[in-house]
């Protein structure tokens, strides 16, 4: 597709993550000509200004001056959960393309009329899930289209962070220690990514989950720090998550696959190293035993996610996630919250 160049809108404020990796992110894009930046306190003006150069346009602290004086394509938007909602509406009322930082919402209701809204008007919602374009992750998903998986038995999904950052008293102040505020814990900030993976990896929606979440780490904290997930897919396939805070600094992360035809698994960190990411192994050709992933690492990490996003956001690429696939993870992290504060197992709305 020819190249096309667009204005981007940053809009965000106090407590926005990842600022820092969206602002080298747009300062980097071949495709992102001018950045506007909204932040009613202005706290990140200093950081747009050396990150973006000469790419800053103007910063506002008012949303509708914004709109009025600029006019962006895409609005890459990082607030705080609970205050998303109407500012996704907004935008999308401006005929903005979304890049949206997650969860924004504290209930999934919040963000269906969007999703629908935008697909009405032809726009992009493309929410921060940028595990998507992993190079491995796109294999396992060829590999699970050529057969490979066969008929999807089982999964088990495992992703632990650390424990560490709950024992600071600015963590525990902050918006991502208020369910109020943040919709939950490790699970809807970080097991997110992991439960969207599976679901894009395996082409199986979830349909049913229980557990079990809560505090075992003894912060005083009004999120889960762990969370015990047992699931069930639509082809009646089931599979198990454990999402929690534990570690002293780094990641356990895998996703392991078995169906009728052989398995697969997918590992990011485990032990505290970085493993060959890929692997897996056939029933119908057992001579070549259990093969390894040698294809490229890059490219991964927000950067190059942000990059794919603003070229879907020209018309120049495609968009590495939809508002319903995003809509879908959310749908079935709130229905496992239900399902751990009840006791019962809960259909994920569909």
């Amino acid at each position: 597709m020819p190249d096309k160049k667009i204005p981007v809108a940053l809009v965000t404020g106090k407590g926005g993550p990842h600022l820092g990796a969206y602002f080298s992110a747009l300062a980097s894009s071949p495709d992102c000509d001018e950045v506007v930046v909204c932040d009613p306190g202005g706290d990140c003006f200093d950081e747009a200004k050396a990150k973006l150069g000469e790419k800053l346009s103007a910063v506002f602290t008012d949303l509708d001056r914004m709109l009025k004086a600029a006019d962006p394509d895409l609005a890459l938007v990082s607030v705080e959960a609970a205050e998303a909602p109407p500012v996704l509406d907004r935008l999308l009322d401006a005929d903005c393309h979304l890049f949206v930082e997650k969860p924004a919402c504290t209930r999934a209701e919040d963000i269906e009329p969007l999703v629908a809204k935008a697909e009405e008007k032809g726009l992009q919602m493309m929410f921060a899930l940028a595990n998507r374009i992993t190079p491995a992750v796109r294999k396992m998903r060829e590999l699970i289209d050529d057969g490979t998986l066969g008929d999807l038995y089982g999964a088990e999904i495992h992703l632990v962070a650390d424990q560490t950052r709950l024992s600071k008293e600015s963590y525990q102040n902050s918006w991502f220690a208020d369910r109020e505020r943040a919709g939950g814990g490790h699970l809807i900030w970080l097991g997110i990514h992991w439960l969207d993976l599976t679901m894009l990896a395996t082409g199986h929606a979830i349909t049913d989950v229980s557990g079990f979440a809560g505090i075992v780490g003894g912060q005083p904290l009004k999120i889960e720090d762990s969370a015990a997930l047992a699931m069930r897919f639509d082809n009646g396939a089931f599979g198990t998550m454990h999402s929690g805070y534990y570690l002293d600094k780094g990641y356990h992360s895998h996703l392991r696959l078995w169906g009728s035809n052989g398995w697969i698994e997918y590992a990011e960190h485990l032990g505290g190293r970085t493993e060959v990411p890929l692997r897996w192994y056939r029933n119908d050709e057992p001579e070549k035993g259990i093969v390894d992933y040698d294809g490229p690492m890059e490219p991964k990490g927000y950067t190059p996610y942000v990059h794919q996003c603003i070229r879907a956001a020209a018309g120049t690429g495609k968009a590495p996630i939809t508002g319903a696939e995003a809509l879908r993870v959310l749908r079935t992290i709130f229905a496992f919250y239900e399902a751990a504060e009840t006791g019962k197992t809960v259909a994920v709305p569909s």
